[in-house]
C-alpha cells in the first residue's frame, strides 16, 4: 500500500506527517525506523501522525515517533508542523485548534503570517515528572541533579513538558561535546524512561542558545519542547525575564513565560518541503 505523506520542517528539526484521517495503515518500530534513515528512507527527526481524537475537547489526537520507532509524549516544534499540516490539507479550516497528546491538550493558532503559536503548557519540576530518581551517580536536590559523568560531576537542571529534559547550562555550547554527553547523560539509570539533554548559554535576561541532544533522534537542529525547558529553568532561576527569544541550529524562536501557574507559549515557523507517497 501507498501511503502519502509530507515532509516537513520547524527551523530544520524535520518530520515525516501521516494523515491517518483520510487514510489509514499500521506502522510498527520497525516500519518507522526505515523510513527514518536519511540514506535509503524519507529521512526525519520524528514521525507526525494525524489522527481523530479520542477526547472529546480535542480537534485531533496528535502521535509523535521518534526517528528509531519509540512514540515520545511532546514536541513543540511538531506541533507548529501538525497545525499547518491540517490546514493545508484542509483537515480544519479553525485558525485555534486543540491537539490531543499522550499527556494532554495543548492549543495551537495558526497566524496570518504562517508562523504558529503553541500553548505548550505549564512546566513541572518535579524529578518524578520525569521521571529522575535518586542513584549513585545522580544527587537530587528539589528540581537540580547533580549527574556524574565519567567521574566529572555535572548540575542539571530538571524539567518535564510533558516529556523529560535536563537542561545543563554552560558558557560556551559550541566548545561542549554535545555527542558525548548526551547520550552518556541519557544512559543513566536515574532517567529510566531517558531524557532530552539540553545545552543552554545566558547571552542576556532576552536570550539564550540551546543545542539539545533528543532522546531517540540525536543532537536535532531544534527542539520546541527543549527550549521551552531552557527558559523555564533560567526563570526559575532569576537569570532571564518573561520574553525570551532562543537560538538554535536551525534558527530562532519565541517564548513567554509569566512564571509558576502560567503556561509556556511558543512561537515559531513551520515549513512544508515535498510530498510524496511510500510503501507501507
Amino acid at each position: 500500500m501507498l501511503l502519502e505523506f509530507t515532509k516537513m520542517h520547524g527551523l530544520g528539526n524535520d518530520f515525516m506527517v501521516i494523515d491517518m484521517i483520510t487514510q489509514s495503515a499500521t506502522l510498527s518500530a520497525g516500519d518507522i525506523a526505515r523510513m527514518a534513515d536519511r540514506h535509503t528512507g524519507v529521512g526525519f527527526d520524528q514521525m507526525l501522525v494525524v489522527e481523530p481524537p479520542t477526547d472529546p475537547e480535542a480537534d485531533f489526537r496528535y502521535r509523535i515517533y521518534n526517528a528509531d520507532g519509540s512514540e515520545a509524549e511532546q514536541c513543540g516544534n511538531g506541533a507548529r508542523c501538525f497545525t499547518r499540516f491540517v490546514h493545508d490539507r484542509k483537515l480544519t479550516l479553525k485558525p485555534v485548534i486543540t491537539l490531543q497528546t499522550n499527556t494532554g491538550l495543548i492549543e495551537c493558532r495558526l497566524r496570518e503570517n504562517g508562523q504558529v503559536d503553541v500553548d505548550m503548557g505549564e512546566p513541572c519540576f518535579e524529578p518524578a515528572a520525569l521521571p529522575c530518581v535518586a542513584t549513585e551517580q545522580c544527587l537530587l536536590d528539589g528540581d537540580t541533579a547533580q549527574v556524574l559523568i565519567g567521574g566529572t560531576p555535572l548540575e542539571v537542571a530538571l524539567v518535564s513538558m510533558g516529556n523529560p529534559h535536563a537542561v545543563l547550562f554552560c558558557d560556551d555550547i559550541f566548545a561542549v561535546p554535545v555527542t558525548e554527553l548526551g547520550p552518556a547523560i541519557q544512559a543513566l539509570s536515574a532517567f529510566p524512561e531517558g531524557v532530552n539533554v539540553g545545552f543552554c548559554q545566558l547571552i542576556d535576561r532576552g536570550f539564550l542558545r540551546l543545542r539539545v541532544f533528543e532522546r531517540g533522534a540525536g543532537e536535532t537542529q531544534a527542539c520546541g519542547s527543549g527550549a521551552c525547558a531552557a527558559v523555564a529553568a533560567a526563570r526559575r532561576r532569576g537569570w532571564v525575564d518573561d520574553r525570551v527569544k532562543v537560538s538554535l541550529p536551525g534558527g530562532k524562536l519565541r517564548l513567554s513565560w509569566q512564571g509558576p501557574g502560567h503556561h509556556i507559549r511558543m512561537l515559531g515557523p513551520a515549513v512544508a518541503v515535498f510530498e510524496g507517497r511510500i510503501e507501507s
